[in-house]
């Protein structure tokens, strides 16, 4: 262990970092290891070299990070915040993948307390993954080189999926004079629900509780309304009733 520890880059108070790419997550994580103490150089643009940083994090499109690689001098440490690609884009360079699995948007985003997927093709590069998760209070999971889509598509579905389903919920609402402002404190407590309790005690509604006439009637008013969106409901509709089978739900409302 003494023999790693000598290898390993400098502590989180000294090591220099380099961003590339001056996206959303590149603008945040260069603020969040700012405040950290890591001397940070970016984020920088695509091309950049990097040449003076000991840790090297690519902050790039996924399709755009073989390429961001292979402009870097041999003999760094080489990151992506990719959580689908795996490290072999990053050949021939040390790897580690740093993917929070968190929401950034044009305000910035908060890392502590989040989760966090890591990998790293040695121990010193998967050390230095778990060390920049630690400074920026991220809760770390190692995820396998073949499981990485799959924890992807549950990222997906868990955060960017449920915007579109808000998005068609205010669609109808708006038919009805009712503002997205007036759904969010059901959307907030539905989902905190489901973190504390869990699916089976969370699911509410018409569904769960096997009101299929009100099931009815709320498809013919979607039907009528947003005729584009009779399909998602259709769908989630069917998805509720094998969850609420599968797992007979407490009603709570």
């Amino acid at each position: 262990m003494r023999e790693l520890e000598r290898d390993l880059p400098p502590t989180s108070a000294r090591a220099s970092v380099a961003i590339v790419g001056a996206g959303r997550l590149g603008v945040a994580l260069a603020d969040a290891l700012r405040r950290a103490g890591y001397p940070v150089a970016g984020p920088l643009g695509r091309g950049a070299d990097s040449s003076d940083a000991d840790v090297v994090l690519l902050c790039v499109p996924d399709q755009q990070i073989a390429a961001a690689a292979r402009v870097l001098r041999a003999g760094k440490l080489v990151g992506h915040c990719s959580g689908a690609t795996g490290l072999a884009e990053l050949a021939p360079h040390e790897a580690f993948s740093l993917h929070p699995l968190m929401t950034v948007t044009d305000q910035g985003a908060k890392f502590e307390g989040a989760g966090a997927a890591i990998a790293g093709t040695t121990e010193r590069a998967l050390a230095i993954a778990r060390e920049l998760a630690a400074v920026l209070g991220l809760r770390v999971v190692e995820i396998a080189e073949r499981d990485r889509a799959a924890y992807h598509a549950a990222a997906s579905i868990a955060s960017n999926f449920l915007v579109t389903l808000e998005a068609a919920a205010e669609r109808i609402a708006s038919t009805v004079g009712v503002e997205r402002a007036l759904l969010a404190p059901l959307v907030r407590a539905t989902v905190e629900n489901w973190a504390t309790l869990g699916p089976a005690r969370a699911l509410t509604g018409p569904v769960a509780r096997g009101d299929e006439e009100t099931v009815r009637r709320q498809r013919a008013e979607v039907a009528t309304r947003a005729p584009e969106l009779l399909e998602l409901f259709d769908a989630l509709t069917n998805s509720t009733r094998s969850l609420a089978d599968r797992e007979p739900a407490e009603a709570l409302a």
